[in-house]
């Protein structure tokens, strides 16, 4: 059976600057649990799959209604692994467990803000085009043409300063990955083909849901950013 598309959402237990970061409790549930209530809010997935080597995640993501249905090898969970061989590995074990899907879906475990609507937009884009690829993508708040750098000697130069005297208003607008969802076409993750390419399609979120949580100022400015979107969601 070919099922149509599948959620993988790598959580490794190894965290070092947020130790445990991924089934830590953020706002009354742990981190992992706001992702994977997205991904079945969507209504998209025949399978929401954790990758993890840690048994405390798994118990935590089936408790929350994810699937665990193998282990992370060793040499996929160490500090330097990147998330793509961790996806085509889930891919691979998924497809001997349940059969092939068309579509996958990586999922970060600390992504509290991901909108099931927005996992749907990225959906429509990559089965209704001709991308690989289609994943989210926010504003840079200022104008990187214009970013500066601080030099050995203290003092201060331009990374670009043939920008030095442009209006900001007259600059290209610039995206960063807002490291929510990497919606591909399995046979695109198979390939290894790259996603910071022609091979991809951005959804663009506004800059209030997207905050990348790697430090403990990260995560209690999310959570301070999570409370906020929920008062204003009441009035």
């Amino acid at each position: 059976m070919t099922y149509r598309s599948i959620a993988i959402i790598p959580a490794r237990g190894g965290s070092k600057r947020i130790p445990r970061k991924n089934i830590r409790e953020f706002c009354g549930k742990p981190m992992i649990a706001w992702t994977i209530a997205a991904a079945k809010a969507s209504g998209l997935f025949a399978h929401i799959i954790v990758s993890t080597e840690d048994e405390e995640i798994a118990e935590t993501a089936q408790a929350w209604g994810a699937a665990v249905p193998f282990r992370r090898p060793a040499e996929l969970s160490d500090d330097n692994t990147a998330t793509r061989p961790v996806v085509i590995h889930a891919i691979g074990e998924a497809e001997r467990i349940y059969g092939a899907a068309d579509y996958a879906c990586c999922l970060y475990p600390a992504a509290p803000f991901l909108n099931p609507a927005d996992i749907r937009a990225g959906y429509e884009v990559i089965v209704t085009g001709s991308s690989d690829f289609a994943f989210s993508v926010t504003s840079f708040p200022s104008a990187i043409q214009r970013a500066l750098r601080i030099t050995a000697a203290g003092r201060v130069e331009m990374f670009n300063p043939e920008f030095r005297n442009t209006r900001t208003q007259d600059l290209e607008q610039s995206y960063h990955d807002a490291a929510q969802f990497y919606w591909g076409k399995v046979s695109a993750f198979k390939q290894d083909l790259p996603t910071f390419s022609e091979h991809s399609v951005p959804v663009v979120l506004p800059r209030e849901r997207v905050q990348d949580i790697d430090t403990l100022e990260d995560w209690r400015m999310a959570e301070l950013l999570f409370l906020a979107a929920q008062v204003e969601d009441c009035i």
